[in-house]
């Protein structure tokens, strides 16, 4: 996908208005890093906090006793672990630009209980939800299930501030000031997933931060497990 169809299907057109060449750049930058990474240890298995009454909301700092394992729903073949590996790299990658505190990349899939939802693939920081239904009801409290079902990006700045304000929010972590959650396109230009980073701050998410986060949605689409 075109920087410029990308960032008019995500919404983004106005807030990075100028910035093609920056992202062109970024993302030159980011598959030159990939070519040359060391495939990292692929992770197949990861804690999660346990679920509130009905499932809903995460109870931070308290974690469920049996880790999600994503072989259940991606299945485990070397075509799959090579994919996860591609994706850590970018995770890892990513991790460098001390952007963020929190960074997650989502691929919208079935789940085998038959359920449409994005599941966390590669990640760093706190331990954190797995899957995300996609769901009306579901994004009427979660950033990434609204993103993920409408195929716009959701930049908050203040959080605190926009729950104040009214706003739904989904909190995984209290510390999180700042989010910026982003869609990702396949070739089609159907949504395929999402990523979502998170910082202890606010104000982390304008246009330098926007830009390098918009080159990683650019390149993982051609990543992402079949």
């Amino acid at each position: 996908m075109s920087i410029n169809l990308y960032l008019e299907q995500s919404g983004l057109a106005a807030v990075l208005q100028g910035q093609d060449i920056a992202i062109a750049q970024a993302v030159t930058a980011l598959k030159n890093q990939l070519s040359a990474a060391v495939a990292p240890t692929v992770t197949w298995a990861y804690q999660v906090p346990e679920l509130g009454e009905g499932g809903a909301c995460s109870l931070f700092g308290q974690l469920a006793d049996e880790p999600y394992d994503l072989a259940a729903i991606l299945g485990q073949n070397e075509a799959t672990a090579k994919a996860l590996a591609q994706l850590t790299s970018v995770v890892q990658h990513y991790q460098q630009s001390n952007d963020s505190d929190w960074f997650g990349i989502y691929q919208k899939r079935q789940n085998p209980e038959g359920e449409t939802v994005l599941v966390k693939l590669a990640y760093f920081g706190a331990a954190s939800r797995a899957e995300f239904p996609l769901t009306e009801e579901f994004a009427a409290i979660s950033n990434n299930s609204t993103v993920g079902l409408t195929g716009k990006a959701k930049v908050i700045n203040d959080v605190t501030a926009y729950l104040t304000a009214g706003g739904e929010y989904y909190t995984c972590d209290p510390k999180v000031l700042s989010e910026a959650c982003l869609p990702l396109f396949n070739s089609k230009g159907e949504l395929a997933g999402i990523i979502d980073a998170e910082a202890f701050k606010r104000q982390a998410y304008h246009t330098d931060a926007l830009v390098r986060l918009v080159a990683i949605c650019l390149v993982l689409p051609d990543l992402l497990p079949a």
